[in-house]
């Protein structure tokens, strides 16, 4: 009898390496998976659901009890975490387990350009399948109000960067870190302005900055564009800038401003009405923005596009004129443009 005992323990044991070492074959076979395959874990999904997934897929070729039984028995390892992951380089269940384990998700960056309007922001979002749609069907106004600013217009409160994301985030979560990111911005430069009182609130610097940032990309411009419409602002004269007047032709331009155009009475023209539009036009960049609170010096009224990105500053109209005869009139442009002309 006893002898018999021990072979049954000696069969037992045998049978436990055995399956054991069969086992850590099994966990550490390789996957089969391909160049850029993802997986992702569903939010909420079970052990269960997850490992029988990854069986079904034929990415992880064993039994899936083995599989599942392995992933309870290595638990306290860390909990699967949700989101898309990058299984193109694990080697085996043992490592994909530790990556679904370590929270490493794909990240991916979605990057909104100054200058850009909130319909482009929109636009980019909504073109973005990574991102978890809620706005589509939202009004501008909707949209505010989900961010807890009902009433706002959003034109201009973005602040223009680039933005990391997972697979499941939210465009309303995007935009709000936008949003906080412009306001924390406008609250970090606003202080320390050297405009003086020409203009008394954050946001009127932000319509300007959306001004400056329509009317030129040349960083060394940028003050200078900021003069003009200060001392412009500072002698009551109307602003007269192109890109306000673009802005309130909304879909209706299309590509070509017209003399009739500035003309036209909208909330944004500057040819028609003086003061500042009733909105930015724009999301600014920070550069813009320090601009429109810390101006170049100067007594420059007009200023024309060279042709080459950058502008040509007057104190005059007369030399403002001949500048316009200079760099655009002469060349007979087709896409002739003078900024602050006398309708």
């Amino acid at each position: 009898m006893h002898r018999i005992m021990v072979i049954l323990f000696i069969v037992v044991v045998l049978v436990i390496v055995s399956g054991t070492l069969h086992c850590y074959r099994l966990i550490n076979s390789p996957l089969i998976v391909s160049s850029n395959q993802t997986y992702l874990v569903a939010s909420g999904a079970s052990l269960y659901r997850i490992t029988h997934n990854l069986v079904d897929a034929g990415i992880v070729n064993m039994p899936a009890v083995i599989f599942r039984f392995y992933a309870m028995m290595t638990e306290s390892q860390g909990q699967l975490k949700a989101g898309k992951y990058d299984i193109s380089e694990v080697n085996s269940p043992r490592e994909l387990l530790a990556l679904l384990r370590s929270g490493k998700v794909m990240e991916w960056g979605i990057t909104f350009v100054e200058g850009w309007t909130f319909a482009d922001w929109r636009k980019a979002l909504d073109a973005e399948p990574e991102i978890h749609q809620q706005i589509s069907s939202e009004t501008d106004l909707g949209i505010m109000t989900l961010l807890g600013k009902p009433g706002m217009n959003p034109e201009g409160w973005f602040f223009p960067d680039t933005y990391h994301f997972t697979s499941g985030d939210s465009d309303i979560d995007i935009l709000r870190q936008a949003h906080r990111k412009m306001i924390r911005v406008l609250d970090e430069n606003w202080p320390g302005r050297s405009v003086g009182n020409l203009i008394g609130t954050p946001y009127e610097a932000l319509i300007i900055a959306s001004m400056i940032e329509k009317e030129t990309g040349v960083n060394d411009d940028r003050g200078r564009v900021a003069r003009v419409f200060f001392n412009r602002l500072e002698q009551r004269m109307r602003l007269q800038s192109d890109p306000t007047v673009i802005y309130g032709l909304g879909s209706r331009y299309k590509g070509d401003l017209l003399l009739r155009h500035l003309k036209e009475d909208t909330p944004y023209n500057t040819y028609v009405h003086a003061g500042l539009p009733p909105t930015p036009i724009a999301m600014p960049g920070l550069a813009s923005i320090q601009a429109a609170l810390h101006p170049a010096a100067g007594e420059y009224l007009y200023f024309v596009a060279k042709g080459d990105g950058s502008s040509y500053f007057s104190k005059s109209l007369e030399e403002h004129n001949a500048a316009v005869e200079r760099y655009q009139r002469s060349g007979r442009r087709k896409d002739y443009r003078s900024t602050q002309q006398q309708y």
